[in-house]
C-alpha cells in the first residue's frame, strides 16, 4: 500500500518541479525580450541612422565613424545621470572627398541624428560656399558670416570647397570669414555644428591658413572615391528606383564607359553627381526614341536600351 503512494507522491512533485521549470524559462524569456525591447527602443535614432547608412553604396569608414560618435554621446550621457564627469565634446567635423561622393548626404543625415540625440535643437542644415560668406568691403565679410552663424544656431552649417576661403590671398576677404568662424566655433561651440568639405588636398592646405583651425575639428572623416562596381550599383539602385530597367547591352555599355573616364580622369570624375546625369539623360533620350516609335506599352516605358546610352568621352564629368 505504501509503495504506491509513494510513487504518486513522486510523480506528483515532478510535475510540480517541471511546471516551475517552465514557467521560469517563459518568465526569463520575457524579461530577455522586454530587456531587448527597452534596448531597441533606447538606441532607435542610432537604429534608424544606419538603416538610412545601409541604403547609401560604400562608406564603411564612415559608418564606423558615426557608430564611434554615437557610443561617445549615449556614454557620456549615461555617465552623466550617474553624476561622474562628462565634459562636451566640440563635434566640429572635416569631411575629405571628391565631388559625389556623398558628403552633403551625410551632412543632413547627421544632423537628423543629433536632433533626435537632443545634441542639436533644430538639427537642420545651412549649406554655404564662398560667396554666402565673403562680403565686398572690410566688415561686410564678418557680417554675412556671423548672419549665417545665427541660421544655423541649432543645427548643421555645412561650407562646401571651404578652401576656395583661403585662396585670394593676403588682402582677400576670405581670411576674414575664417577668422569669424574660428571665433564662433569658440565662442558658440555646442550651438552649432560646422562642417568644412572639400577634395583631399586642398583642405589639407587650407588649415595650414590659420593655426586654430586644425584643433577644432576633432572629427576627420574621409570619403573616398568609388569604385566601378559602386558606381554600377549607383547607376542600377537608380533605374529600379525609377521603375526602369538596363539590357545586357546597355549595362556592358556603361560599365565600360564607367571604367575608361574613370580611368582618364580621375581628379575631376564627379562619382555618384556623374552617374545620375547620365542616368537622367538617358530616361530622356528614352522618351525621344518611344515617342518616334509610338511605342508606349508596359515593358518598352520601363526599358533604358543601349542607344539610349549616348556616351561622349568629352562631356563634362
Amino acid at each position: 500500500m505504501n509503495e504506491p503512494i509513494a510513487i504518486k507522491k513522486q510523480r506528483q512533485i515532478n510535475i510540480v518541479l517541471n511546471q516551475a521549470s517552465e514557467k521560469s524559462k517563459i518568465d526569463d524569456g520575457t524579461a530577455l525580450a522586454g530587456k531587448k525591447e527597452k534596448t531597441i527602443e533606447k538606441h532607435q535614432p542610432l537604429i534608424k541612422m544606419e538603416k538610412d547608412l545601409n541604403r547609401l553604396v560604400g562608406m564603411e569608414d564612415l559608418k564606423f565613424h558615426v557608430k564611434e560618435i554615437y557610443a561617445w554621446l549615449h556614454i557620456n550621457k549615461c555617465r552623466q545621470e550617474l553624476g561622474l564627469k562628462a565634459e562636451k565634446q566640440a563635434l566640429h567635423m572635416l569631411f575629405k572627398g571628391n565631388p559625389g561622393t556623398g558628403k552633403t548626404t551625410v551632412a543632413r543625415k547627421l544632423g537628423t541624428l543629433f536632433h533626435e540625440m537632443k545634441v542639436l535643437s533644430k538639427g537642420h542644415l545651412i549649406e554655404a560656399e564662398r560667396a554666402d560668406l565673403v562680403g565686398e568691403y572690410i566688415g561686410h565679410t564678418a557680417q554675412k558670416t556671423r548672419e549665417l552663424l545665427k541660421k544655423a544656431s541649432g543645427g548643421i552649417l555645412f561650407i562646401d570647397e571651404a578652401y576656395s576661403l583661403g585662396r585670394g590671398g593676403e588682402k582677400d576677404f576670405g581670411k576674414e570669414a575664417i577668422d569669424t568662424l574660428v571665433k564662433a566655433m569658440e565662442d558658440q561651440q555646442h550651438d552649432f555644428i560646422l562642417i568644412l568639405a572639400g577634395y583631399p588636398k586642398e583642405m589639407d592646405r587650407f588649415l595650414k591658413l590659420n593655426p586654430g583651425l586644425p584643433s577644432r575639428f576633432p572629427l576627420v572623416i574621409s570619403f573616398p572615391d568609388y569604385s566601378v562596381e559602386e558606381l554600377m550599383e549607383i547607376a542600377k539602385r537608380m533605374i529600379t528606383e525609377r521603375e526602369y530597367m538596363l539590357t545586357r547591352d546597355c549595362e556592358w555599355k556603361l560599365k565600360s564607359h564607367i571604367e575608361r573616364i574613370k580611368q582618364s580622369n580621375p581628379s575631376s570624375f564627379s562619382n555618384g553627381r556623374y552617374i545620375r546625369n547620365m542616368v537622367e539623360k538617358a530616361v530622356r533620350r528614352q522618351s525621344v526614341r518611344l515617342l518616334n516609335e509610338s511605342n508606349q506599352d508596359r515593358r518598352a516605358l520601363m526599358t533604358i536600351q543601349s542607344d539610349d546610352l549616348v556616351l561622349e568621352e568629352r562631356d563634362s564629368i
